[in-house]
């Protein structure tokens, strides 16, 4: 089997705590072989750990780019500077992954959206919520209308940031406490739940969003209330909380109401699916938490050697993105905002009039 060889673009906590366990479980077919990162004392640490020569280490990926030995690039580094680092690695002509969202702003996530088309190489979106086990497992059960046809959803994402942000995980990091993007954390972590709810329910025709304004430099609203129309005819509320903990149990999660029963998924690793019928019967559906992040390289490398398409490209990836600028926009204008053009895909539990997407008449 031949090993894809990486050029790694960032070494901060994305990759030690995402990337790379997934490249140890595959490295029957990926091979770390170059790194770059302004903070050469934490290449240099990593190099180390991965016996990579000095040579190989690199402060300027641009001068890493040129090597014609690299098989991809892979790219992790702050929000603010997707889009700019992987237009320039595009132009080495070879595969590469970027870290969701593919951009800052709707200007540069539009020019993202074009790369692969611009440089005819494949990108992949690094989104992990569209490659995680219950993510595709509840999609699945709404295309085969396990409790029958999907009508409403409610979700409740918390995120205690201020807690967080003291503590060693990704909220510690100084340019997500002071993003230079718009809607700073809603952005970086609400854009998963939306990706999420739009695998489950396709394009998205309008949002009408309401949010409490804050002073903390990390997001602009405290919490965010969407009220999401999708093409398909589903209709759901999306929250996302930035300022504080969740105290009650069980967590409000995610809860889809259909026509025979519900799905309920209280959070994204509790390791269990809750299905209830309408008729009292209930059941649960276990899944294996986190494992989007090797489902995505093993799908990046399939694209790679030409079996397979990429699940998640910066086309997709621009819908999940603008959803979130689109939200936050609707909050600040006060009014509701037109999302999609068209529908992306039509569950299987829909019918198509038109441009738009609508459950048969169950409802009518």
């Amino acid at each position: 089997m031949k090993k894809l060889k990486v050029g790694i673009i960032g070494t901060g906590m994305a990759f030690e705590r995402l990337h790379y366990p997934a490249y140890m479980e595959l490295k029957d077919r990926y091979e770390i072989t170059a790194l770059s990162d302004p903070d050469m004392e934490k290449a240099g640490e990593w190099a180390k750990r991965l016996n990579i020569p000095g040579e190989n280490v690199y402060n300027d990926y641009r001068e890493m780019i040129k090597r014609p030995d690299l098989d991809m690039f892979d790219i992790m580094v702050p929000i603010s500077e997707n889009y700019k680092v992987t237009e320039e690695a595009a132009r080495a002509g070879k595969p590469i992954i970027c870290e969701k969202p593919l951009a800052p702003d709707m200007e540069q996530a539009k020019a993202h959206r074009e790369l692969p088309k611009k440089y005819n190489i494949p990108v992949m979106i690094a989104e992990n919520y569209r490659y995680n086990e219950e993510i595709n497992m509840i999609r699945d059960m709404l295309r085969t209308e396990k409790v029958g046809k999907p009508v409403y959803f409610i979700q409740n994402r918390v995120m205690n940031f201020p807690k967080d942000m003291l503590e060693n995980k990704f909220a510690a990091r100084e340019w997500r406490q002071h993003p230079d993007f718009p809607g700073g954390i809603i952005l970086d972590t609400g854009v998963h739940d939306l990706a999420a709810l739009r695998h489950f329910f396709g394009g998205i025709d309008e949002v009408h969003a309401f949010g409490v304004p804050q002073d903390d430099e990390f997001a602009p609203y405290a919490v965010i209330n969407a009220n999401l129309k999708f093409k398909s005819g589903v209709t759901g509320q999306f929250t996302f909380f930035c300022a504080g903990p969740e105290m009650q149990r069980p967590l409000i999660g995610l809860r889809i109401f259909c026509s025979n029963g519900m799905i309920y998924l209280e959070e994204r690793d509790s390791g269990t699916i809750n299905v209830a019928y309408n008729d009292g019967r209930s059941e649960k559906v276990p899944y294996r938490p986190q494992r989007g992040f090797y489902n995505e390289l093993l799908n990046f490398y399939n694209a790679a050697i030409g079996s397979e398409p990429i699940s998640v490209t910066p086309e997709l990836e621009y819908g999940d993105a603008k959803t979130v600028f689109d939200m936050v926009r609707s909050v600040r204008e006060g009014r509701p905002v037109k999302v999609d053009d068209e529908a992306g895909f039509v569950p299987a539990y829909s019918e198509v009039e038109g441009d738009v997407a609508r459950p048969p008449g169950y409802l009518m």
